[in-house]
């Protein structure tokens, strides 16, 4: 492979700051991951992670939105969310008591994910959340 050459794909779709968007950034998600064996936990991530920036942030807000990128390659899917900011703090992996009823989103997509991480950007925060593709016998990883 030349070594500019990239087997990654990458896709964006940018929602308006309104619950049944979440839906919307699910099906889109489905539809690129079709035939995938982790299109179902790449799916309840994005729900995940779309919610929380709706319901979290100035994403929910009047005017408010939410970005989504999903990048393809042979050894990981990588599913951000970025948000519109508004919050004094960033989000973060929670595992509350059984009798709290919320608060569990971020622990379920940890729980799901092999790698999660939380990047400030301009305003606001990215949450990406890796699932990684095991590589075929003899296949070096990237």
């Amino acid at each position: 492979m030349h070594e500019y050459t990239s087997t990654a794909r990458v896709w964006g779709l940018t929602c308006p700051g309104f619950p049944e968007e979440v839906s919307r950034a699910r099906r889109w998600t489905r539809d690129i991951l079709a035939g995938s064996p982790l299109a179902e936990d790449a799916e309840l991530i994005v729900s995940e992670l779309s919610a929380n920036a709706i319901l979290h942030t100035a994403s929910g807000k009047k005017s408010g939105s939410f970005h989504l990128a999903v990048a393809v390659s042979p050894q990981v899917v990588a599913l951000s969310v970025t948000d519109d900011g508004g919050t004094e703090t960033a989000p973060k992996t929670e595992h509350p008591s059984g009798e709290v009823a919320h608060g569990r989103g971020l622990g379920i997509v940890d729980f799901i994910a092999h790698r999660v991480v939380v990047h400030d950007t301009l305003g606001g925060h990215t949450v990406t959340a890796e699932l990684f593709v095991e590589a075929p016998p003899g296949e070096p990883p990237c």
